[in-house]
């Protein structure tokens, strides 16, 4: 008899402990800050540290990305600092979630100070553009998101150049856009 009650009940108790941890986990995440640092790599054909019409996003490409992230609450200032590598994608990005700080919100209230800086280190890729150009950067658009508690900081683009310049494909080229307009 105790054996069938249990049974019956088990069901009950199990759907109550699952729902108790959806509701931690939703609470603890909705205050957890989302922060991802990104950026592009291209190949500036026309050696115009530009992206003209001629450029082209480079995938397979090593790019180092040093942050430092400070965080200042009224009682307590946190500090994150890391190094990694990261190879860009079919796209010619490369991106980074950077694990939250408990409690704070990037994208409001708390002061966030940070300095994100990436360099090139190769490609893996086989290309005629090869030559580091646009080696590092550290210049940065941040954009913040209230609703979602998330901040993309998007650095500047890193770029590589052919070893000869096409002065035919490039003899007429109109100008680029700085690659400081490029957002991935």
């Amino acid at each position: 008899m105790f054996a069938a009650m249990f049974f019956r009940i088990l069901p009950l108790l199990l759907l109550m402990s699952t729902d108790q941890a959806v509701c931690r986990e939703a609470r603890s995440s909705a205050s957890a800050s989302k922060i991802t640092v990104m950026g592009i790599v291209y190949c500036d054909i026309c050696s115009s540290n530009t992206f003209s019409k001629h450029s082209y996003f480079l995938p397979g490409v090593e790019v180092n990305v040093d942050c430092k992230i400070e965080v200042s609450m009224p009682a307590t200032t946190e500090q994150l600092s890391f190094s990694v590598n990261r190879t860009t994608d079919k796209f010619g990005v490369y991106k980074l979630d950077i694990p939250s700080f408990e409690g704070v919100k990037c994208a409001e209230g708390h002061v966030v100070e940070s300095l994100c800086r990436a360099s090139l280190i190769g490609s893996k890729a086989a290309s005629s553009c090869n030559v580091p150009s646009l080696k590092m950067t550290a210049d940065k658009m941040t954009i913040k998101s209230k609703q979602t508690n998330q901040c993309i900081y998007c650095l500047n683009a890193l770029s590589f150049r052919p070893s000869k310049k096409d002065v035919t494909m490039c003899a007429t080229d109109e100008k680029g856009r700085p690659s400081f307009m490029l957002i991935p």
